[in-house]
């Protein structure tokens, strides 16, 4: 997909242009090209490295108010206890040492497309040639819900831990309620992932009374024949899978869930907000004028915004019909790259880019599934849209998939952060 010799040309002779104002001056003369990257999860740290390493000349800040990434990939695996908190918390050591991306402890509040400035909450004024915003995803509130009572955890971190301490109060023969709100949203077979290891804690704990499964889609979104079957076979009795199951609001003190069909019960709850791009994406004026519209539209060529020149977003918050998770981040992070240090050579994007994604989802203790799918661009839609005859899941879940799992997330980790 990517021309790295033409790349490894590029670093050594050093040919590369800021600007076409700047492509007239000697190269004493021309500023190092500037790249800022806002969010440092899977898309953000990923951009950052590959531009360095594809083209050191280039100057790259990432602004990251934590010291470290906490990966939703494999965070259901600390809520039942399989894994602890260090597995999936990636630092930016790496980044800075390795490959000299500059990291701006700090948050971004606001930025200036005229000057082309990022302003922090610190007061720092961090200039851009081009702009990279990679800040995740926003939750819609939902009545009732307060996450620090019921976690949704769908932001690793301390909700991870206050979600495992949910599943850990469950009584013998209790009742936990989960929900999954409508596509599209970050990890699609995400949730119905949890709801199996759910399931599968409160056997193994001999608690076992219900997991109900309170699905705002019509069916399962991704994995339906893994999903389908766990739900019916391996977790029988214990699963009840809702499908078209909205929640309209919680009620902690009486603790129970309202839908748009009825109104349950619950010993303990997860329950997973709709989601939308990232809060600075609104603020900067990146979804247009439709307030409908809940996604960056973005040119999948570059990434950039078709609303704001020169900033371009990748990962969650993007709206390119790609599904919405760390694999894909990771991929798209690489097309927005290349794009970038194409520009800073005077060139155009590549002009059929492909992604992929592959994720694993654990469906017992010792078992995983898996799904994979590529994508293609689509220059009559100009959006992405996956290849013919690309879309798999594996046939059933095995011990073999499990172990698999760990070493796709090891590597998937080191690409991105190491």
């Amino acid at each position: 997909m990517f021309s790295h010799n033409r790349r490894k040309l590029l670093q050594a002779s050093g040919a590369l242009v800021a600007t076409g104002a700047l492509s007239a001056t000697t190269p004493a003369q021309a500023a190092a090209p500037r790249v800022v990257v806002i969010g440092g999860g899977f898309a953000g740290a990923t951009v950052a490295k590959y531009v360095r390493m594809w083209n050191p000349a280039i100057q790259v800040s990432l602004v990251e108010p934590n010291p470290g990434h906490v990966s939703c990939i494999l965070s259901n695996l600390v809520m039942t206890g399989a894994v602890g908190m260090s597995t999936i918390t990636l630092r930016y050591d790496n980044l800075r040492s390795k490959y000299g991306v500059n990291i701006v402890a700090d948050r971004a509040v606001s930025i200036d497309p005229v000057s082309r400035v990022v302003l922090t909450a610190n007061g720092s004024r961090l200039p851009y040639d081009k702009l990279v915003l990679a800040p995740g995803i926003d939750f819609d509130s939902i009545p009732g819900l307060d996450s620090a009572v019921l976690p949704h955890a769908w932001q690793a971190g301390p909700q991870t831990l206050a979600l495992k301490a949910q599943l850990d109060s469950v009584p013998a023969g209790g009742t936990f309620v989960m929900s999954i709100p409508k596509a599209p949203y970050r990890c699609p077979p995400g949730p119905y992932e949890r709801a199996c290891l759910l399931a599968d804690s409160l056997l193994r704990r001999r608690r076992a009374g219900r997991v109900i499964v309170l699905d705002a889609n019509s069916d399962v979104v991704a994995e339906p024949h893994t999903f389908h079957t766990a739900f019916q076979t391996t977790y029988a009795g214990v699963i009840d899978y809702r499908p078209n199951s909205e929640v309209l609001s919680v009620d902690w003190a009486g603790k129970k869930v309202v839908t748009n069909w009825e109104s349950v019960p619950f010993d303990a709850a997860n329950i997973i907000p709709p989601q939308r791009a990232g809060k600075l994406v609104a603020a900067a004026g990146l979804l247009g004028s439709d307030p409908a519209t809940r996604w960056a539209p973005v040119n999948p060529l570059s990434y950039e915004s078709r609303v704001v020149p020169n900033v371009h977003v990748i990962g969650d918050s993007q709206g390119t019909g790609q599904p919405k998770s760390g694999h894909m981040a990771n991929a798209q992070a690489k097309v927005c790259a290349d794009a970038l240090v194409r520009y800073f050579a005077g060139e155009q994007p590549d002009p059929a880019p492909m992604t992929s994604s592959a994720c694993y989802s654990p469906i017992t203790a010792t078992t995983a599934s898996w799904l994979t799918v590529v994508f293609g661009y689509d220059a009559a839609s100009g959006l992405m849209k996956p290849v013919a005859n690309t879309l798999a899941e594996a046939p059933a879940p095995t011990a073999g998939h499990y172990k698999d799992m760990f070493g796709w997330a090891k590597n998937l980790f080191a690409d991105s952060f190491s």
